[in-house]
């Protein structure tokens, strides 16, 4: 090559006198050598150097040294390699011949191996999947480390090697090629790193030779060495001329690599470019460490891309983990401290995380407190590693700091150090008025102060001690908190798994978890054993406190009340409990009264006895005290008062605390008998749970009986799908396939058989139309409308109709959702070559306009219901990629055939706001394709033009969105206390509920249940999907265009097959605001 990619400025770096190089010696077998890239040995030719590194074999630095043993025999040839090294690390099947090498121009050769380049595949060794391919990266980054760590005494200096190698990866760095530009960016780098060491050595042999001088030019004349200092100026000097030339070289990287690839359109590539620089500035912190490469990582804090902005908060937090280096950083932070604030609720997670650490690190005297305190309410975040990050800041900035009076305090107990910080964190509970949530703020300290969260003792003594003399007693609310923190800690320390809502559900634990999570709960019952009933006896009357103290017995080890004799502390407990059921009426506190009873009657344990005598006691007396008031209540010759009412109900109440769970007991049996193999059994168990959940749903407080609110039970998830899949074993059959019918069996039979099949439907509907369960499990049951028509069809039709006049909203995704279900089933049973003209698909679209049917005629009243139909079938159609490649049409996009069936009840104005949001999902190459597999497509964009105005087919704007999550909560449906049927009746629905056992689907009046709007944001498309390689990558900043939206100016690139990025650069990407994006929320 000819040019070197940097001017010959100064004066070239010399070997120095007496240094060897570490690569290689004398003696090596001069038929080593290589051959356009090929080891040759003893003139047989084996793997290339990008093989030796892909496969690993070998120890790099024994690759290395065979290299340079090569270079030092034909430099030519041994560079070469090298070249067709890096061409072959991008993933190019050409080679640079030697012919190409002595003639041909940096920028030919690039243009060369560019033609050559695969253009069937976006793949190459960097981006490929696979632990092969993961470790050819390490092995690839370590051989360019080695290869200048070897050569750092001679070879590098030799004005040969390097200005060529430099000049290689500066060409291929500015190439359109993705494959280039990320292979030689990441290269050119890592190079730059390896020679950061490089000068780091240099910079510390310079000082050390120059303290070496002064001390020999300091000693007297007499014992002054003249020939050593003549030697050590000489090696200094040599020393400046290699440090110099490591510094041309590092210049010639920085500015014609990093300078524009810190900013190109691809996302890995900032992101290499910002995590090395972090590597810069924290290795060799006086040359790097200042104002002038730190204003590129604050920069890029404002990338689109969340991994480049990850990049930069390691990159800082690398340099403030060294307080040295942190505190030289004083300017960065006064100009970007606020962006890293906001960083905090990053909409990635991973980088809100890593601010909240880089914020913990060094950020202490610089945040204000409103900066802290929009740190601290992290802390109840439902994702747990950004909540235990703000624990950790909460920890360090309220409780690291002890005052002068603090030290020799005890460590436990009232008047201890944690007795202090136990306060702190009640302050900091309570002062957090948007959050009630003791159980996420223990589990967020947990990681870092879970000492202090189990220093119970001092806890007790907080509740139980007098204050002393000066000291300022806990107030009622303070002490509350205080019982809901102990109480979260207990659980904490028992259950090892965070909260219900932060995290994916219980690990498993290390034998030095178990361990200490049994120590911890023998600590728990021998310290609360003694101290739960004097809490109890102080806090009787109160409602909270007791809720709260009552639920520890549950966490205690039984057999230490034996085994510790605590017999005694069980009887006091037993006796608070009595007092407390006496004084109590409240259904949370009996409720944890007989959850208390219920865990502490346990058979296993020698203390059953004891505790179901008193427990049987108790509710003798309550019986006993129900009967006399009730007798009272009943014979007085005068209407009864209201005291003597409160009385009676109030009795009852206690009573029925303790026997709830014995109809929950009743249920789960019948859920069990479900599964029963006999028929019979299970239909009965059925018919029952149907009735059960009816009596004892929300309606039994209607009309006024708020008091029967504790009676209520609702089934869990796992028993609605119980029951659903009941409905389709049992009721969904064709008449042959009846277990009940035989060919013997007489037609009257027959009509027993659908007329039972019937009544266990019409059970299951009235369970959907008084939602007791969800609406959406009516899919199933919708689905069948048309196939079992004559049997079901009217008690379906009715059932679709009630939940209409319901929720119109959640009855149209209901329809689709049914829809979807048929589609899928029709996929998995004809695989993806789809035939439209066969009669399953045209079964669905027969479906699909009956339901639409169910609309009627006021298309104002279904409005919206209709839209949110539309949009969830759009959703569904663009779910799956083609199967068949980049190209082909969405496994889902039929569905659009069906979905024609509901244009019609769209509005004018909603068919043109439907169209935009179905081009959000098309890409531009989708509007020009007409082969048949399109026609869905074409046909429903149709179906949505027509009667409209005159559309437009546009690119939209979405399409070059990157699908970001945005934290946002879904929307969660209303109470469903609050739904209301409007009055009617028909032959299976009418006007007063009866049981499943005595008649079939009746109804009654409902209250109205309001719809919460859904989002409506749709994905965009993937960078893997849409974005070619080969690019424009530099776009200049004179390309700002009038009227242009940045988000959609890629479209206008021209098509190729090995493109996979549009260019995503802003303008000008030394300003800060041209890159910021919606990254905060």
């Amino acid at each position: 090559m000819k040019t070197s990619c940097f001017q010959q400025a100064g004066r070239r770096g010399k070997k120095m006198g007496g240094d060897k190089s570490k690569g290689g010696g004398a003696g090596r077998v001069p038929g080593v050598g290589w051959v356009n890239g090929h080891h040759k040995e003893n003139g047989t030719e084996t793997m290339t150097l990008f093989e030796m590194v892909k496969m690993g074999k070998s120890a790099t630095q024994a690759v290395v040294d065979d290299w340079i043993e090569a270079y030092k025999h034909d430099k030519e040839s041994a560079l070469l390699g090298l070249i067709n090294f890096f061409i072959q690390c991008s993933g190019c099947k050409g080679a640079v011949s030697g012919e190409m090498f002595r003639h041909m121009q940096n920028s030919d050769i690039i243009r060369k191996m560019t033609e050559e380049f695969d253009e069937d595949s976006g793949d190459y060794p960097l981006t490929l999947s696979g632990p092969q391919w993961k470790k050819f990266r390490i092995n690839f980054c370590d051989f360019i480390a080695v290869l200048v760590r070897q050569c750092q005494y001679s070879i590098i200096y030799d004005e040969y090697m390097m200005d060529t190698v430099i000049s290689l990866l500066t060409g291929l760095s500015d190439s359109q090629v993705r494959a280039f530009r990320h292979t030689s960016t990441l290269a050119a780098m890592k190079l730059m790193t390896a020679l950061v060491n490089v000068a780091l050595n240099l910079s510390i042999n310079m000082d050390n030779t120059q303290r070496q001088y002064e001390a020999e030019r300091n000693k007297v004349i007499a014992k002054r060495a003249n020939d050593r200092l003549e030697l050590l100026l000489q090696k200094r000097k040599e020393l400046q001329e290699n440090q110099d030339e490591i510094e041309n070289m590092m210049n010639a990287i920085f500015k014609a690599v990093f300078v524009h690839r810190y900013r190109d359109a691809i996302a890995e590539i900032r992101a290499i470019c910002i995590e090395e620089i972090g590597v810069w500035m924290k290795l060799y912190s006086d040359a790097f460490l200042n104002d002038s490469y730190l204003k590129y990582v604050g920069w890029t804090m404002h990338d689109k891309q969340g991994e480049v902005r990850l990049k930069c908060l390691t990159a800082l937090q690398g340099l403030f983990y060294n307080r040295e280096l942190g505190s030289r950083l004083e300017l960065f932070t006064s100009r970007f401290k606020d962006r890293i604030v906001s960083m905090t609720l990053d909409k990635e997670y991973d980088v809100a995380v890593q601010a909240i650490k880089l914020l913990t690190l060094q950020y202490g005297s610089v945040l204000t407190a409103e900066d802290c305190e929009s740190v601290y309410h992290l802390v109840y975040s439902a994702h747990r590693p950004i909540a235990v990050s703000a624990g950790e800041f909460l920890f360090k900035k309220l409780f690291s700091h002890r005052g002068p009076n603090e030290e020799g305090l005890p460590r436990r107990g009232r008047q201890s150090l944690n007795g202090s910080l136990i306060k702190t964190t009640i302050f900091f509970f309570l002062e957090s008025e948007l959050h009630e949530h003791g159980a996420y703020l223990v589990d967020s300290l947990w990681d870092c102060a879970s000492e202090l969260l189990k220093d119970w003792e001092t806890m007790i003594s907080l509740l139980l001690d007098e204050p002393m003399p000066g000291e300022e007693a806990l107030n009622d609310r303070q002490e509350t908190a205080l019982v809901e923190i102990m109480l979260c800690a207990i659980r904490q320390a028992c259950e090892c798994h965070p909260p219900v809502g932060r995290g994916t559900g219980k690990r498993v634990l290390t034998a030095k978890e178990k361990k200490m999570q049994l120590d911890d709960r023998t600590r728990i019952t021998e310290i609360f054993a003694i101290a739960l009933p004097l809490l109890l006896a102080k806090y009787c009357v109160d409602i909270d406190k007791v809720t709260n103290l009552l639920q520890i017995p549950k966490f205690f080890d039984l057999d230490i009340y034996t085994t510790g004799r605590l017999e005694k502390h069980l009887d006091a407990l037993l006796r608070q409990i009595w007092e407390v059921v006496y004084k109590h009426t409240e259904n949370e506190v009996l409720e944890a009264c007989s959850t208390t009873y219920h865990y502490l009657c346990n058979e296993e344990f020698t203390i059953f006895n004891r505790v179901d005598i008193a427990r049987s006691q108790l509710l003798d007396e309550l019986l006993d005290k129900f009967n006399r008031l009730l007798e009272d209540f009943l014979q007085e010759g005068e209407e009864p008062d209201e005291d003597d009412a409160y009385q009676v109900l109030s009795t009852l109440k206690k009573i029925s605390a303790f026997h709830k769970k014995q109809m929950k007991a009743f249920c789960l049996m019948c859920q069990h008998f479900i599964s029963s193999i006999n028929t019979a059994v299970k239909e009965q168990a059925f018919t029952i749970l149907c009735d059960l959940l009816l009596i004892f749903s929300h309606q039994i407080i209607s009309s006024g009986r708020e008091q029967l609110e504790c009676l209520i039970y609702s089934p869990d998830s796992s028993l609605q799908a119980e029951l659903l899949n009941f409905i389709l074993d049992l009721v969904f059959i064709d008449q042959d396939d009846d277990d009940n019918s035989t060919g013997l069996e007489d037609e009257a039979s027959k009509i027993e058989a659908l007329h039972k099949r019937r009544n266990l439907l019409a059970a299951y509907c009235k369970l959907i139309v008084y939602n007791v369960v969800e609406i959406n499990t009516g899919a199933d049951i919708f689905k069948q409308y048309t196939k079992y028509y004559n049997d079901y069809g009217d008690i379906i039709k009715e059932t679709m109709s009630k939940t209409r006049q319901i929720d119109k909203i959640q009855y149209a995704k209901t329809l689709i959702l049914s829809l979807q279900k048929l589609f899928n089933e029709m996929l998995s049973e004809f695989g993806f070559t789809l035939d439209r003209s066969s009669s399953a698909f045209c079964g669905i679209k027969e479906l699909a306009r009956r339901f639409s049917l169910t609309f009627g005629l006021d298309q104002l009243k279904t409005r919206e219901a209709v839209a949110m139909l539309h949009k969830d079938g759009i959703e569904f159609a663009f779910k799956v990629h083609s199967p068949q490649g980049d190209g082909g049409p969405p496994l889902n996009l039929p569905f659009l055939d069906i979905l024609c069936e509901f244009s019609s009840k769209l509005i004018r104005q909603d068919k043109k706001t439907v169209h935009m949001y179905l081009e959000r999902f098309m890409t531009f190459q989708m509007a020009l394709q007409r082969e048949d597999c399109w026609l869905p497509l074409i046909s429903y964009r149709n179906s949505l033009q027509g009667g409209g105005d005159d559309d437009t087919m546009s690119v939209i704007s979405g399409i070059s969105s990157r699908g970001s999550t945005v934290r946002s909560k879904k929307s969660k449906p209303t109470s469903a206390s609050k739904r209301r049927l409007p009055e009617g009746e028909c032959e299976l629905l009418s006007t007063r509920p009866r049981l499943a056992g005595r008649g079939l689907l009746e109804l009654s009046p409902l209250t109205a249940r309001s719809s919460e709007p859904h989002s409506r944001r749709g994905p965009g498309l993937t960078e893997e999907d849409e974005e070619p390689i080969v690019e424009d990558v530099m776009m200049s900043s004179e390309a700002v265009h009038e009227g242009i939206d940045f988000d959609t100016m890629d479209i206008d690139l021209p098509a190729s097959k090995n493109r996979r990025e549009r260019t995503e650069l802003k303008p000008d990407y030394f300003d800060p605001s041209s890159i910021m994006d919606d990254s905060m929320f």
